[in-house]
């Protein structure tokens, strides 16, 4: 199985299944010097591991990450990286491989397991293998050596539409993010969202929604016309992620409803005699590069595959039957992807920087 590995100068290659014995990642690239312990990158492993209210999988996985190389220390000072690859480790512990017994030989609508199949062969039907969202925990590891290079810069997540329900972007606070479940900027909205996931829960069944990833103080010039996109990569990065459907930068698709005044985003002289736009329709991106305004990301995350809904389907041997996908599982996956969509941000920005620099010099 190739293409597991993403960026360039900062890459990253992530391996293991769902319910092997281990995932991980080796990041490539990261630049010597740079301080780095397991707790840094264990505060965002913690945001986005499994089972920590009943909006998410019951699955209980400590998600604790090990650092096995590409750092060093002297004894008196403390873990630097060594510019060496920097290999991570995290337990799989809590592996119920039982849970699919039933559905081995049955395609799940909505999942991979077909795709797999008529790809390779073969296909671990062991909560999905590769195609698991498992998968992601070695990105959000990742993701926190990237935040370490680009220091300065201020990566923050939120979920901001529950199925039809979004939030009111007029009550918008970054410091509710951390005091509910679902990463919600609406403290109302957060509110609303329990007893809606809660039926949803209750019932079965699963439901989607859309984050946003905002970077703060990413300075004018990273990214690179015409091939090597800021914009592009980002929309990349944030489709690699599972069960992903839609990615938006800025205005995004509603930039179809605006006219060309409305959509310029128009600028001045600021205080300190710097640019200063009047508006950030662009997401803070032209022509693929950044302008020193916010980034702004969306991404929209379709329905949990795995429901208890009896849906129609075939099995590997052509033969036409019904599924019913039991075991433990997300009813709104796009709530542990906001960590997901943060570390991507990280692993795109770190990148560029690294790119950037390289050819600018600074």
């Amino acid at each position: 199985m190739s293409h597991n590995t993403f960026g360039h100068l900062f890459r990253v290659t992530t391996w293991g299944e769902s319910h092997g014995p281990a995932i991980g990642a080796i990041v490539d690239g990261c630049p010597p010097g740079i301080a780095l312990n397991a707790a840094e990158i264990q505060k965002f492993m913690d945001k986005r591991k499994p089972g920590q209210s009943r909006f998410t999988t019951q699955r209980r996985e400590a998600d604790e990450v090990r650092i096995l190389s590409g750092v060093f220390s002297d004894g008196d000072g403390p873990l630097i990286t060594t510019g060496a690859p920097i290999a991570l480790e995290i337990q799989n512990t809590d592996q119920r491989s039982k849970d699919y017994g039933d559905i081995k030989d049955k395609y799940r609508p909505g999942h991979a397991d077909y795709t797999y199949d008529a790809k390779y062969g073969i296909r671990d039907y062991r909560g999905g293998g590769r195609s698991s969202a498992r998968e992601t925990a070695a990105r959000v590891a990742a993701g926190a050596i990237a935040r370490k290079i680009i220091e300065g810069v201020t990566i923050r997540g939120a979920l901001v539409q529950m199925g039809p329900h979004a939030i009111d972007r007029s009550k918008w606070d970054w410091s509710q993010v951390d005091n509910n479940p679902f990463f919600c900027p609406d403290s109302e909205a957060a509110q609303d969202w329990e007893t809606y996931l809660d039926d949803i829960r209750k019932s079965g069944s699963s439901i989607g929604a859309i984050i946003e990833v905002v970077a703060e103080g990413v300075p004018a010039g990273w990214g690179a016309p015409l091939y090597g996109k800021l914009d592009q990569e980002l929309a990349s990065a944030m489709m690699s992620i599972n069960a992903v459907k839609g990615v938006e930068i800025g205005a995004g698709m509603a930039a179809a409803n605006l006219t060309g005044e409305q959509n310029a985003d128009e600028m001045r002289i600021g205080a300190d005699g710097a640019p200063e736009f009047l508006t950030n329709h662009a997401g803070g991106i032209l022509g693929g590069i950044s302008t020193g305004q916010s980034i702004v990301c969306r991404f929209a995350v379709k329905p949990t595959s795995s429901i208890l809904s009896p849906r129609r389907t075939i099995d590997s041997h052509g033969q036409e039957t019904e599924i019913v996908t039991k075991g433990r599982h997300d009813p709104c996956v796009g709530i542990r992807a906001v960590p997901v969509g943060e570390a991507m941000m990280a692993i795109v920005l770190a990148d560029q920087f690294l790119r950037h620099r390289g050819q600018c010099g600074s």
